[in-house]
């Protein structure tokens, strides 16, 4: 038996923990084949394509593939608040300048990088620039490989950029940059990723699925409660980037968790409108179309863990 997950290079996704840590999958019974894409949108035509099981994905790419007919629906969460803003040291950001419209007025007639159109990314600076900066010309390039994005900063083709907390660590290391916006400004509650199912690997292997998600928040978990040994085990997987370098961008938005919330589903469901309203889907989709928690909430039926105080889930 064979389970095939698609994942990005983000390493802040479990994808990349349960690599270093296969004692966390050991139960499964099955083997894993990894496949690593380079955006969300990369991963749904996967699905569309029948190459995936299960895979680690921003809900908007999810949502576009959905209402486009890929029969797949989420049935966990992963992380909040996953998308930020950063530049090099001449522009300013929070709090010097204390809302993202002023921020956004700096750079009126520039370019801003950011990973594939469609990523949750993509949508959240396209929304930004709709409700904040529609008068500044601001110029949207896509890249198809997030680290594209930080090579443009550095080499000054754009003039900022949007994407994850590891790009904004790797623009403050590389580039003498900073984050320009956090993430809790942009979009609270934001669902950065989720885990998806194609829904007749779902119907056939439900309790396979289960014990995955179970092995997903045991390795939530570690970056919750041991985030240095988390670190430690992410860099030596990888094996192009220290530990130090991985903790920085675990501490950005430490906001990890398996659990499917309110909050998180009501996010998505303000993304999906959103996705409308950017004409990225034609048609709105309800929640049941998006999200099945049937096997999660048996996975996790505490509290959730993406606030310190917790939240009824």
């Amino acid at each position: 038996m064979k389970i095939r997950i698609g994942h990005l290079s983000t390493f802040y996704h479990t994808a990349v923990l349960l690599m270093a840590r296969q004692d966390l999958t050991a139960r499964l019974g099955a083997a894993i084949e990894w496949q690593l894409m380079g955006t969300g949108p990369a991963i749904m035509q996967a699905f569309a394509q029948g190459a995936l099981d299960l895979a680690y994905i921003g809900l908007p790419p999810a949502i576009i593939g959905m209402e486009k007919g890929i029969d797949v629906i989420c049935i966990a969460g992963g992380h909040m608040e996953g998308t930020l803003m950063a530049g090099k040291p001449v522009w300013q950001g929070y709090p010097e300048r204390a809302d993202i419209s002023s921020v956004l007025r700096q750079f009126a007639g520039k370019r801003i990088g950011v990973p594939g159109n469609g990523s949750i990314h993509d949508v959240i600076l396209k929304d930004c620039i709709q409700r904040y900066g529609a008068d500044q010309h601001i110029t949207i390039v896509n890249y198809p490989w997030a680290d594209l994005v930080t090579e443009a900063v550095i080499s000054d083709d754009v003039a900022a950029a949007f994407g994850t907390p590891a790009l904004g660590i790797a623009i403050k290391r590389f580039a003498n940059g900073r984050i320009l916006i956090p993430p809790h400004l942009l979009w609270p509650n934001n669902p950065s990723y989720g885990i998806i199912a194609y829904r007749r690997f779902l119907g056939e292997h439900r309790d396979l699925v289960r014990q995955f998600l179970v092995a997903h928040e045991q390795a939530e978990d570690l970056l919750r409660r041991d985030p240095s040994g988390a670190a430690q085990d992410i860099a030596r997987e990888t094996a192009v980037i220290d530990a130090g370098f991985v903790l920085e961008t675990l501490q950005v938005s430490p906001k990890y968790c398996a659990a499917l919330t309110k909050d998180y589903m009501a996010s998505t469901m303000d993304f999906m409108r959103a996705l409308l309203r950017l004409g990225y889907i034609r048609k709105e989709l309800a929640q049941n179309e998006i999200f099945d928690r049937t096997l999660i909430d048996e996975v996790h039926p505490e509290l959730d863990h993406y606030h310190a105080t917790g939240a009824a889930s």
